[in-house]
């Protein structure tokens, strides 16, 4: 009997493994090739898996909340079109299935676990034993204060043996409840440094933190998932860069009186609205180009300066979280691409269909919080870039302006950005001529302009 085994796929850099969310089929059901059979959330992005073959779904192998490594088995398809399919059979892992609590626990750290900056992306291997680990586990095992030594120790059982999620989980586990404090049998003679009073820093405080009780009228909300990775996220960039934000006016007259102009013969020809957004992508794409260094990232004592230009686009989901699918190659884009690509991540951003990797690599940020009638505002940086651009409401306003008889007022179409930048590596003098760039592609727009 032609029997197909469908594989946990690769989902992205530096993804190793995936939890099992939700299966959208049965053992018995009939599928077709591409068909969503489950939804897999990993440490980026909760997606459909879509069926490798068509057939009929014989056996279902991975259960709901159980975290696979990627290329294991998760189920088995026959491809036969008789209808015929084999016994059911029990689901079965070779890894040991984990209880409710301590599905729990994997979620919460899950959460908690950053994205890692890309110098640290790549997969790291111990120098003495040359044994792999992942960036995930790597950062698990800094969080828990494992050391290589003791890292070393841990069984894996992932693929040629490596360590996974659910061994280093297993691990803590069993530590005991003091394993996250260094006894004083480990420290080495050569170890002479006296000891130091240890002040819990404010996120360790939170986090310890007991709940707080409120004696007025009150709903409790849980966080989901990718509110607890937004959260953590946004407090280690506030944490890691020093921001500093820079508000410029710019007129935009010319583009708003461009974009009604060729709105509805777009839309008529291409299916599809223009936004805004593709022509600020544009403008930061430039500005870019002109100003290398605030397209880059802080690794230690080091700047790496970015040659791909990659802008990532906050977009807001239905649910209220916030995602940023990213634009490869921004400035090799026209116009007329940019206005594609823009349409179908934001439109597969808020049906849940984005791909990891259409989240990760990116070297700028950008916001249009103007869409939601703010006219500027302090947005925070996406680690491990250094700055991030927000885009405020267009509003007519009485503004000078310059003419060869004279000056004169008139009503213009004025926006004002926010420039958020790391003051670690960029001075005010680079991020206030940084936005000063945007500000001057955007004014200069051709109101002509052929798309």
């Amino acid at each position: 009997m032609p029997i197909i085994e469908m594989v946990m796929p690769k989902m992205g850099e530096s993804v190793m493994e995936g939890t099992i969310l939700k299966w959208l089929k049965k053992v018995g059901d009939k599928i077709e090739q591409d068909e969503p059979v489950l939804e897999v959330a990993t440490d980026k992005v909760d997606t459909e898996i879509p069926a490798t073959h068509a057939g009929i779904l014989t056996q279902i192998l991975a259960q709901e909340g159980e975290v696979i490594a990627i290329g294991k088995i998760i189920a088995t398809i026959d491809t036969q079109t008789n209808g015929q399919t084999t016994t059911i059979v029990s689901p079965t892992l070779a890894t040991e299935k984990i209880d409710t609590q301590n599905l729990a626990q994997i979620e919460q750290t899950i959460a908690n676990a950053m994205q890692i900056e890309s110098g640290t992306q790549n997969d790291t291997k111990l120098a003495d034993n040359n044994r792999f680990y992942s960036p995930l586990v790597m950062n698990i095992a800094k969080q828990e204060k494992i050391s290589m030594t003791e890292l070393a120790s841990i069984q894996g059982t992932g693929q040629e043996n490596r360590v996974t999620k659910n061994d280093i989980f297993a691990y803590i586990k069993n530590r005991g409840s003091h394993s996250t404090h260094i006894a004083p049998a480990q420290i080495t003679p050569t170890e002479t440094k006296p000891a130091q009073k240890i002040t819990p820093t404010p996120t360790q405080t939170q986090t310890s933190a007991v709940g707080v009780s409120y004696s007025g009228a009150a709903d409790i909300i849980e966080m989901d998932r990718m509110r607890k990775m937004i959260a953590q996220r946004m407090v280690e960039s506030k944490q890691t860069s020093p921001h500093v934000t820079t508000f410029i006016e710019v007129d935009v007259t010319n583009i708003v009186l461009w974009r009604n102009k060729i709105k509805d013969s777009f839309k008529k020809r291409e299916g599809e609205n223009i936004t805004f957004t593709p022509i600020f992508i544009e403008a930061i794409a430039k500005a870019l180009r002109d100003f290398p260094l605030v397209n880059s990232s802080v690794e230690g004592d080091k700047i790496i300066v970015k040659k791909d230009i990659n802008i990532g686009m906050a977009a807001a989901l239905p649910s209220g979280n916030l995602i940023v699918p990213v634009i490869k190659n921004a400035d090799q884009m026209n116009l007329l691409g940019l206005t594609k690509k823009v349409n179908d991540l934001a439109g597969r951003a808020r049906a849940n269909k984005l791909q990891p990797d259409e989240l990760s690599g990116g070297t700028y940020s950008m916001s249009n919080i103007g869409s939601f009638g703010n006219e500027m505002g302090t947005p925070i940086i996406m680690q491990p870039q250094v700055a991030i651009l927000a885009f405020g409401a267009i509003k007519k306003k009485p503004a000078v302006i310059e003419t060869p008889t004279g000056d004169m007022i008139a009503i213009r179409h004025l926006m004002f950005i926010s420039h958020s930048y790391d003051h670690r590596i960029i001075d005010g003098a680079l991020g206030g001529s940084f936005g000063r760039k945007v500000a001057d592609y955007l004014e200069a727009f051709d109101i002509n302009r052929e798309i």
